[in-house]
């Protein structure tokens, strides 16, 4: 169904100016607010640089056994060197012949981390904590752990830390958007939810630039204070210029003199669990959100599993980790597109298919010009699993009522993190059968979109307070 929405919002020359001020106001907020996803892109994909294979080269350029080697691994120690040493874990703690599954530990430990927060801290934000200091912990603790990683004297502590950082991480991007679409108004809605993931774009697209310095012989350890100081400062000025969510506020008759008499809704009483118990009670809320966990897990594969896999096309990982980066840019203009344009199922349907399609096709082994056309086919799978993701979190915040959405926005991230602790390890073991990566990665997605096809439409309807109230929008479709 397609369905044209200006792309200016209306002007109405009743509005007061006081009231023109305080909507721009709500739109700075909501600005400042995603930014937040900006931190995230970087800690969520540092690892792809710092964790990788540096170069290295032979000492001596005439030793046969040192130049038919295809790794350093079980060479002659004086024989070869890393050029440049220091760049990354593997070259600083001699890891050239460790397990896979060892160099993949720091990533999966931060997606662990990332899990196991939303677990424990779903709920919160819907509960006592609210989604401003939720997020403001979120940050604080993410720049914290991620800052002190500087600090490691050996791969465990490391994974130690990144498990830390992955704990404030985990809901950090459920609250920033939560957050955002809940303080901005109707019509700047989605375009501030497309604005977080565009953040989110430039904070990936800064890591291969950063990279590339360490290329000329920077430590690793330089990358996570580039990225953990300015986020901590960041959180500083969160904490200070950000307001909670109305709809939050009003829900829990917190601030109640900055609420006018129109903004005052029935408010309910929560403890930790009831989001959870109201989650499990309602078996149409129930379903969505299973449906969503299945979709959002089988994106999360190709998301976070691809660019870790990116060097076993044979390519630059510089440039192919920046194509990927890139390609957010045209994924946040499309999911603007269709969010404006599309119903949110079908959109998702769609390039959760093209993305599995294109992720199989990177299986077969190709040379020459061929890894060229593998490159571009795994440029679009990451590009449309991009938008769809997007796609699914605007489609999501729609879905549910005010009284449980963060947390259930929580819940469907978890599954995404949980496919990113998988990831890691499954592009480890794709350098010997792509199978195991690329090929996985594809039918996980094509497979796991397709409950969403039995899920309500949400385009061009209203965010919904209460579970009662979505239940007569169902029945009658009317919003109360």
């Amino acid at each position: 169904m397609v369905d044209a929405t200006p792309l200016l919002p209306p002007l109405n020359p009743s509005v007061d100016q006081s009231t023109n001020q305080a909507t721009m106001l709500q739109l700075l907020q909501s600005i400042v607010v995603a930014a937040a996803w900006f931190f995230d892109g970087q800690q969520t994909f540092i690892t792809v640089f710092t964790d990788a294979d540096p170069d290295w080269k032979c000492l001596d350029p005439v030793d046969p056994m040192c130049k038919s080697a295809s790794s350093p691994c079980g060479l002659q120690p004086g024989s070869w060197a890393w050029y440049p040493a220091g760049t990354s874990i593997v070259s600083e703690w001699g890891l050239e012949c460790a397990e896979k599954i060892l160099l993949s530990l720091p990533a999966s430990a931060f997606f662990a981390g990332c899990v196991f927060s939303s677990l424990i801290t779903s709920t919160l934000a819907d509960s006592v904590l609210g989604r401003k200091l939720l997020l403001v912990l979120s940050c604080l603790v993410m720049s914290l752990g991620g800052a002190a990683t500087v600090l490691s004297p050996n791969i465990w502590v490391y994974s130690a830390l990144k498990f830390i950082s992955g704990f404030g991480r985990g809901s950090l991007g459920s609250s920033s958007l939560v957050l955002s679409m809940e303080i901005a108004d109707q019509w700047w809605r989605d375009k501030i939810g497309v604005l977080g993931f565009t953040f989110y774009m430039l904070g990936f697209l800064t890591l291969p630039m950063m990279a590339y310095n360490m290329g000329q012989g920077l430590s690793w350890r330089l990358m996570y204070l580039w990225t953990n100081v300015p986020s901590l400062c960041y959180t500083i000025f969160l904490f200070f210029f950000v307001q909670e969510s109305p709809r939050w506020l009003r829900l829990h008759q917190q601030n109640e003199d900055n609420l006018t008499q129109q903004d005052l809704l029935p408010v309910a009483n929560y403890d930790f669990l009831i989001s959870m118990k109201m989650l499990c009670r309602n078996k149409q809320v129930l379903w969505r959100l299973i449906a969503g966990m299945l979709a959002s897990f089988g994106v999360g594969f190709v998301y976070f599993g691809l660019p870790f896999s990116l060097g076993d096309i044979g390519l630059n990982l510089y440039l192919s980790v920046a194509l990927n980066a890139l390609s957010e840019l045209p994924a946040s203009i499309l999911t603007l597109l269709l969010v404006a344009t599309m119903d949110r199922r079908i959109s998702v349907l769609i390039l959760t298919t093209l993305s599995g399609l294109c992720s199989v096709a990177c299986v077969f082994e190709t040379v020459g010009i061929a890894s060229k056309f593998q490159l571009a086919a795994e440029v679009i799978s990451y590009c449309t699993a991009c938008t769809a993701i997007n796609v699914m979190l605007i489609y999501f915040v729609e879905l549910f009522p005010t009284t449980i959405r963060n947390t259930a926005i929580s819940l469907v991230r978890i599954t995404t993190l949980l496919a990113g602790v998988f990831g890691p390890v499954l592009a480890a073991q794709g350098k010997s059968s792509k199978f195991w990566s690329f090929g996985v990665f594809g039918l996980a997605i094509g497979f796991c979109g397709l409950p969403l096809a039995f899920l309500p439409e949400t385009k061009g309807r209203d965010l919904a307070d209460h579970i009662q109230d979505e239940e007569q929008v169902q029945r009658t479709g009317i919003a109360c």
